[in-house]
């Protein structure tokens, strides 16, 4: 007869085996299943995240752990040491994803512990999250906005208890990302800004490229990528990619990216600027459960054709070309996009706007956009 001991018994464990792997992966499914805001991640991006063959892991370390008790998974979590990251922001810290936990202190505190004992054995002074590469996969804890379904996987959704459980165990606030949301008869570009970039497109040194194929923006994604390091790598929750990671971006974004809805800026043909907006396939995802078979793939492609609702994940100028008019442009081309009958959007959600770029914030509530969603990005040290 066991000891009924057993049963209460927490451990924490690595991912090492199949079954592991297995449990890592349906933890928050389970946690989830009556959830309809949740989207799930594809299993094939798990297994190359197991598989280390994602290119994030060749210039971090990680760890895939889980919270068990009496066998049962009840937490987990991906811990990264990530140079690139530290060297960035100029700090030692370990940067954890993949954090889900049930609603219990005891799980929680065996959690947060293992993590804080691993961020220490490795030298680092800190744990900062929950963050991944930036990009495509959108960081910290939902603290506004649970009425409402997750972005596709651009950003993260948990269950409201995830922010008490972080700050009963001493996280603090790092900085928090914003998620906007408007409808499109309401996102209306003011008249001034307008006239600019009318002024802007007649001096004819600005274009604004426009595709008709994936083939067409392939031939330019490159160029397009390289600006996201500019741009954007010294946000909080970015870092400079990698060639090989910048690859990787193309690919995954060209799987959900209608030509047709993407806007690149040049200025005399250098590339200068970007709007890239995708049509909103959570539905698609949250059906598929997270495989991506012919059947779920077909369905994918459905949803981007057919609906209403769009995504903004992307935007920005080179800080020389921006007192030149260029803002006006990219704020001009989102609102045709948004607003454009061709495409009868109903609305559109802006994410992963860091509170730190307050001009930017700003500038899309003239536009008529209101927060809808809040995550924060914790820290504490070890």
């Amino acid at each position: 007869m066991s000891d009924s001991r057993d049963a209460d018994r927490i451990s924490v464990d690595r991912v090492a085996n199949t079954a592991d792997r297995r449990a890592f992966v349906d933890f928050p499914r389970r946690l989830y299943r009556d959830s309809r805001c949740w989207v799930p991640f594809f299993n094939a991006e798990y297994r190359d995240f197991f598989a280390r063959r994602h290119p994030f892991f060749a210039h971090t370390h990680t760890e895939f752990l889980t919270v068990r008790r009496g066998g049962q998974v009840l937490a987990r979590t991906m811990m990264i040491d990530n140079a690139r990251y530290n060297e960035e922001h100029g700090t030692r810290c370990a940067n954890f994803y993949f954090t889900d936990f049930v609603d219990d202190d005891e799980v929680t505190d065996e959690l947060f512990d293992a993590m804080a004992r691993w961020a220490h054995a490795r030298g680092l002074g800190e744990l900062r999250g929950p963050l991944f590469s930036g990009a495509t996969y959108g960081g910290g804890v939902l603290i506004e906005g649970f009425e409402l379904p997750a972005a596709m996987t651009m950003m993260p959704y948990n269950a409201p208890y995830y922010a008490r459980h972080y700050e009963r165990a001493g996280f603090t606030k790092r900085f928090d990302l914003n998620s906007l949301g408007a409808r499109s008869d309401r996102f209306v570009l003011p008249e001034k800004v307008e006239r600019l970039a009318e002024q802007v497109r007649r001096r004819g040194r600005f274009q604004v490229l426009r595709f008709r194929t994936k083939r067409d923006l392939r031939q330019v994604a490159h160029r397009v990528a390289g600006m996201y390091n500019t741009t954007l790598a010294d946000h909080g929750e970015n870092y400079p990619l990698t060639d090989a990671e910048l690859e990787r971006l193309i690919k995954d974004l060209l799987v959900i990216a209608r030509p047709d809805l993407e806007k690149v800026i040049t200025y005399d043909e250098d590339v200068v600027g970007f709007v890239l907006t995708f049509p909103d396939a959570t539905r698609a995802i949250q059906r598929s459960r997270g495989r991506l078979g012919p059947a779920q793939f077909i369905a994918l492609l459905r949803e981007i054709r057919t609906t209403d609702r769009l995504i903004l994940n992307g935007m920005g100028i080179l800080p020389q070309y921006q007192r030149l008019g260029g803002n006006a442009l990219v704020y001009s081309e989102l609102a045709r996009t948004v607003r454009s009958p061709r495409y009868r959007f109903s609305s559109v959600e802006l994410v992963q706007i860091n509170e730190e770029t307050d001009l930017m914030l700003s500038d899309m509530y003239r536009l008529g956009a209101q927060r809808i969603k809040l995550h924060r990005v914790f820290e504490r040290s070890v």
